[in-house]
């Protein structure tokens, strides 16, 4: 049964086409993996079918009655509110039936012996709904799911406004588990999820009853949860049975098919044009010229898919940095409280080091503390000589209205305009990406204009500070293969053992240092 029916969708931005006569369909309990580059309209494919877009042309046909549950990382959470109360809203509808219930005992004393029969009914009803929605286990299914996702260690009775945006992002994805609705859309769930929590992410999701569209660019978890892939790429939809393993070698046999009819039409074109060029002046074979160019005009010419550009991420060294990368003494990291016990760390020239660790232990308070971004809470931080340091954040919270020319530009004013474009291509950006604003791109497009600053400026030491969040994955193959040749120093925040693991030289567990119980 088809719980979700899009019929011939077109959609565009401007002079950007996104879609074109674009059809799918949703079966009940399917759990589908939306996949593509990054700027092909995954995010705006969620939008139109949760109706934040309307189409330009076609429908949106949903089934009567189904709740569906969407992961807006652009939701606004409340002030005042605490994370148990965020979370208890998943239930809303529940406590405003126990009200209706309350209410309606309330008035009995009043009511003539019709009304009090019709009432009792109707609570009854309640009653059973509640007790088949788990009304009364509410607070053992938040206690369960916010300890899943690591939120009871940030703790529950927390203000909504005072978290990170990764924890902000674990708030809206647990209350949307809660809501259990018939169906999950989930986009890039597993950004700002650490390892463990990914791994009960994953485990809940397989065992999800429920449909669900998953968009992740984090292939192994991608490939546990999911049996059908839907592949955006040129504006269209198309969709293969199975795991990301199977979708791939479907579609490299289908476009090396494509390819190999693409050069035989291609050859029987030029035969053709040759002919007609030959003969269409004799009186002799004009007729059979005629024909040919019939056949020219009638035949249904094959078209290969625009090559789109490749990433290459190249960074630019510096002249050798001092042997000491940095040391602490006794360093204590936090904000208004400790993060971490005493540490004493050294980092050498030449080693390239993972930090790892459940989130919210101050992975990036370390690295803004040895910035000297914040101020450590004690303790002293030594950094050796000669260092040129490329530093990419996890977060940036300003809206940027640059262009992606301006934005880079602003960094190496002594680049040619025709430098900065070729950078940014490099950086697997088109030229209507590299022409619009940065606040108009998707995630991945953003993070490639910021590693574009990164690659272009000579460096000694990379503080990189969760670099692969909404990358596609030829672009994190290719930072991989750039991470492994670069001759400097790393320090790295990452919660992809598949990335990470072939890189670096040492692995540090931030939970060996926390204050927090982990």
């Amino acid at each position: 049964m088809s719980i979700l029916t899009v019929k011939n969708i077109s959609h565009g931005f401007g002079d950007r086409a996104i879609f074109e006569d674009v059809s799918f369909r949703l079966l009940k309990g399917e759990h589908i993996g939306l996949i593509g580059a990054n700027g092909e309209g995954k995010s705006t494919f969620m939008n139109i079918i949760t109706g934040k877009l309307m189409p330009d042309e076609g429908n949106v046909i949903w089934s009567n009655k189904v709740r569906v549950g969407y992961m807006d990382q652009h939701a606004k959470l409340e002030k005042g509110k605490s994370i148990r109360d965020a979370l208890r809203e998943a239930f809303q509808y529940l406590f405003d039936m126990e009200i209706e219930m309350n209410e309606l005992y309330g008035k009995m004393g009043d009511m003539s012996e019709d009304e009090m029969n019709k009432a009792l009914e109707r609570t009854a009803i309640i009653q059973d709904m509640l007790d088949n929605n788990g009304f009364y286990i509410i607070d053992a299914k938040i206690e369960e799911v916010a300890g899943g996702l690591g939120l009871k260690d940030v703790g529950l009775d927390k203000d909504v406004t005072d978290l990170s945006g990764g924890q902000r992002t674990k708030v809206l994805l647990a209350k949307l588990l809660l809501e259990t609705p018939d169906i999950l859309l989930l986009d890039e769930p597993t950004n700002y999820l650490d390892e463990v929590h990914i791994e009960w992410l994953k485990t809940y999701l397989q065992s999800y009853e429920n449909a669900f569209i998953l968009i992740s660019h984090d292939i192994p978890f991608l490939n546990s949860v999911i049996n059908v892939i839907y592949h955006v790429e040129n504006r269209a939809l198309t969709r293969y049975t199975g795991d990301y393993e199977n979708f791939k070698r479907v579609y490299d046999a289908n476009k090396k098919q494509l390819e190999a009819a693409y050069e035989r039409q291609q050859q029987e074109i030029a035969k053709l044009e040759d002919f007609v060029a030959r003969n269409k002046a004799r009186v002799a074979t004009t007729g059979m010229a005629r024909a040919r160019q019939k056949k020219l005009d009638k035949m249904d010419k094959i078209e290969l898919t625009a090559e789109k550009p490749k990433t290459e991420f190249n960074f630019k060294t510096a002249r050798t940095s001092g042997k000491l990368i940095f040391e602490t003494r006794d360093l204590v990291i936090g904000y208004d409280s400790p993060l971490s016990k005493p540490l004493n760390l050294n980092m050498e020239r030449g080693q390239k080091i993972a930090l790892v660790g459940a989130n919210g232990l101050g992975k990036s308070t370390l690295l803004k503390s040895l910035l000297g971004q914040i101020k450590s809470i004690s303790g002293e931080v030594e950094l050796g000589d000669y260092q040129e340091i490329g530093y990419f954040e996890q977060e940036i919270k300003e809206v940027n209205y640059n262009s992606c020319i301006d934005e880079v530009w602003q960094d190496f004013p002594g680049y040619t305009q025709y430098e900065v474009r070729s950078a940014l291509a490099k950086c697997g950006l088109t030229t209507k990406h590299i022409e619009s604003s940065v606040c108009v791109l998707s995630g991945g497009e953003q993070a490639k204009v910021r590693l574009c600053k990164l690659i272009n400026k000579e460096t000694n030491i990379l503080i990189l500070d969760e670099p692969t969040n909404h990358l596609d994955v030829d672009a994190k193959d290719d930072l991989k293969r750039a991470l492994k040749e670069y001759k400097g120093s790393i320090l790295l925040v990452c919660h992809e053992p598949e990335f990470y693991r072939d890189i670096v030289t040492d692995i540090w567990n931030c939970e060996e240092w926390t204050t927090k119980i982990v």
